[in-house]
Order: C-alpha cells, then structure tokens, then sequence
C-alpha cells in the first residue's frame, strides 16, 4: 500500500519554520519569507477586495480600482512618475483582480527591497485618481471587455455565473458590468479606497533574499503609524448566496466545432465547511486521473475527447465545475453516460484507499515545487490569506493527506449527487438544429426538487 512520504505529511512544521508573520498595531498583517537562492525579492499587498464585495452598482470596479492602483498619488505627479521610479528600482510590477482578492506586486533586486515597500506603500495610501487618467483607464478596461466578449465562451460563462449564483452576480464578476465601468467617477474609487484599502483588511508579503526581522521593522516604521478603519464586513456585510432550488440549462450558440459542455454546482465555502473543501480537491484529482473508472467509461470509451473535474475554493461557494468536449453527434449519448456515471460518485467503493494515496502524494508534492520558488508562494499565500486564512495554507497538505473513501464518498453526496445543477452547452446553431437539442436534453436529476425549465 502507498504511503506519503513523511515529509509531505507534516508539511506544516516545514511552512511554520520558513513563513514568518506579525501583526502591526493597525491591524496590518505582515507576512516574511526568507530564501537566499537568488539575489531577488517580491514584494506584494493583498487587499480583501474584488469581485465579492460588489453591490449592483459596483460591478467591475474592484478591477477599475487595481488598473488605477500605479497611477498618480500622493508621491508621484501622475503614472509616468510612478513608473521612472520603479525602473530606478530595477521593479517589475502588476496585480490581478479575483473573486476574494485583490493583489499588487513587484519583483526587483533585493537590495532595493525597501524601495519596493514603500512604493507599494505610497500607491495604498495615497492615490489621486486623477480624472484623466481614470478616463484613459476606462478605455484600457472596456477594451479587455470587449476582447473578452468577443471569445466564444464569454457568453456562456455571464449566463451560467448568473444562473449558478441568483441574485449574486456581480458578486462574481470581475470582469465587470459595460454600463457600469462606463459610469465609474473619482467618487466611486474613493469609496473602494476608503472602504476596503485600510492596514486592517491587508497584508503585505515580502519573499526572496531577505531578513524577515529587517522587514518586519521596516514594515512598522513605514505603515504602523497608518490609521486604522473600520472593519469593512461589519460595515457592509457580504450577504450568502442563495441556494439553488432546481435543475437549469444555459446553451449557447456561436461558429463551433466541437461541442463543449460545462456542468456546475455549488461547492463548500471554505470558511464554513474546511474539510469538504480538502475532500474537493482530493475527489477531483482522483477522477482526473488517467486510468481512473471516471476516465474510463467516458474519454477512453470515445463518447469525449476530454472531460475533466475542478473546485474552485472560494469562501463564497466556490463552484465545482465537470467540463468536457465532445462532437455533436456523440453529445445525447456522452451526456446520457455522464449523467449516469455522476449519480454514482457518491457509491460505496467508487474510490479506493490505494488511488488515493498515489493522488494525495502527487499533489503534496506539486505543493512542495511550489513552495520551493518563492515568487509564486508569495501569490499563492496572499490567495489564501484573503479566501481563507494563512492557518488554512499551512495545514493543507497535512489535511488533505487525511482524506478516504469515506470522506469522497460524502462530499459528492453533500455536493453533487441528485444536487441542484447548471448545464451549459456551447454548439453551433446548425448543430443545435440537427439535434433539436432542447434544455430537457442536457439538465441532470435532482433529488426532490422540481426541475425547472
């Protein structure tokens, strides 16, 4: 029988050792980790912020407000002047907005490691949002809208995110709302500003060739004295999202060949329910596996060219997403044999002991790789600061290793099994029409619950 490796089992007296943390007396959290491989260091902010904190009339502006984030401020004139001094740095920077977080970071040399924290610093605590350059930015944003719009899995995306999450939807956009960005004002970013960029809803990440004691008093002398807000879920509490009551297809039609066809549920939030959220990834990969019974019946048997098994850990339901191609006229039948093979996860025996410990070890060890280099540990530790808490990524590998059968067993029957369901399918409408494909053809059971049209 497999067994992990015990190095990969108590991963976290390994993590405790190399991350360091304090808190300032604002209630910033400061988070070091020191490698002395290369003379680089990264140096990030998280921001609990993004698509999860949007009201109707925000929708997209958690992303307008990270494309302002390195323009004019109070130390710097306007973008132009931000931008010099990075270059006189040697810093690479950018940041990425998420459903939970919002993240700004820059590489550089190490020996310009203060230079990168006080200038992310100055970015956090003193923007100008200057009126031209908002409305330049405007631009830049409605054009990645537009690109993205114009791929053939834009639309089915909006709609199934729309009906995955009812009356939550812009809770779940990044990308944002047209109509919306289109009306964003200076006033709109300082709210954001005022709401959610404060030292005790943050935390500032400092990776590489480092002295974590250095950083964390530079830390305190550059942002102690920075004032503390109010706690913005107090403020303005994240409402739940509603719980699906039924079955529901969205099919799309655009100029394809293939036919694509995407099943979604509401997964676990990982703030309230932890351990299906380990359970999660352990099922997923086991089903992904080549050779498993899942891939089997359906890839090796040719009703799909691919089918594959994903959950997104979020605090907000993160959705567990079975995606798969196919051909048109294979769709009735591979969805009949999905369909089918689904209702079975939940089985007594489906998974062994033996196949998921081969999992459990491949996992652990891509854990590993990915703390080995230090600058993509410090995205993955601010990801799981702001969804979740950083005890959450020091425990991980040492929880997941703990999952069974058993454990599978009930989140599918939790999650999936019989479960309130959003299908999509994505063909071409001469496909559709050939196939008379109805939504009756592709939404699956649900147990006790009426199926709606």
């Amino acid at each position: 029988m497999l067994t992990l490796a015990p190095a990969l089992t108590a991963q976290r007296a390994e993590l405790e050792r190399v991350i360091k943390r304090t808190v300032l007396r604002n209630g910033l959290e400061v988070i070091a980790v020191e490698n002395h491989g290369i003379p680089i260091a990264t140096v990030e902010l998280n921001v609990k912020n993004g698509a999860f904190t949007q009201r109707p009339e925000f929708e997209g502006l958690a992303h307008m407000y990270e494309h302002m984030f390195f323009k004019a401020s109070k130390a710097y004139p306007n973008a132009e002047a931000f931008g010099q001094r990075a270059a006189e740095l040697g810093a690479r920077y950018n940041g990425t907005t998420q459903e939970e977080r919002v993240n700004y970071y820059l590489s550089l040399p190490s020996d310009s490691v203060r230079g990168g924290m006080r200038l992310i610093a100055e970015a956090a605590w003193g923007p100008l949002f200057l009126p031209n350059e908002l409305a330049q930015e405007k631009e830049v944003v409605l054009g990645e809208y537009d690109r993205n719009e114009a791929s053939p899995g834009f639309e089915i995306t909006q709609q199934m995110n729309a009906a995955l999450y009812p009356n939550s939807t812009s809770r779940k956009n990044t990308i944002g709302n047209r109509d919306i960005l289109r009306t964003v004002t200076p006033e709109k970013m300082r709210f954001i500003q005022s709401r959610y960029y404060v030292p005790n809803n943050m935390a500032l990440i400092v990776t590489g060739d480092i002295n974590p004691a250095a950083i964390f008093a530079y830390a305190d002398s550059l942002l102690g004295g920075w004032d503390r807000g109010p706690d913005p879920f107090v403020l303005d509490p994240v409402p739940l999202i509603p719980p699906l009551r039924g079955a529901t297809a969205v099919i799309a039609e655009a100029e394809v060949g293939a036919v694509t066809v995407l099943i979604q549920w509401q997964g676990p939030s990982v703030r309230r329910d932890r351990a299906s959220t380990y359970a999660a990834d352990v099922f997923s990969d086991a089903l992904n596996t080549k050779g498993s019974r899942f891939q089997r019946l359906l890839t090796d048997s040719g009703l799909w060219t691919a089918v594959g098994v994903n959950y997104y850990t979020l605090d907000q339901v993160g959705p567990i997403t079975i995606s798969g191609q196919t051909t048109p006229e294979r769709l009735k039948p591979a969805l009949t044999a999905l369909w089918a093979e689904i209702a079975r996860l939940d089985d007594p025996g489906y998974f062994t002991a033996i196949e998921l410990e081969s999992v459990k070890a491949l996992r652990g060890t891509d854990n590993q790789f990915g703390i080995e280099k230090t600058s993509e540990l410090t995205h993955t530790i601010g990801f799981w600061w702001a969804v979740a808490d950083l005890d959450y990524f020091l425990g991980y590998v040492d929880n997941m290793a703990r999952q069974t059968p058993a454990d599978l067993q009930r989140y599918a029957a939790k999650f999936i099994v019989g479960k309130p369901s959003v299908t999509g399918v994505l063909i071409s409408p001469s496909d559709r029409a050939k196939l008379k494909l109805t939504d009756a053809d592709v939404t699956g059971p649900v147990k006790g619950v009426r199926v709606t049209p």
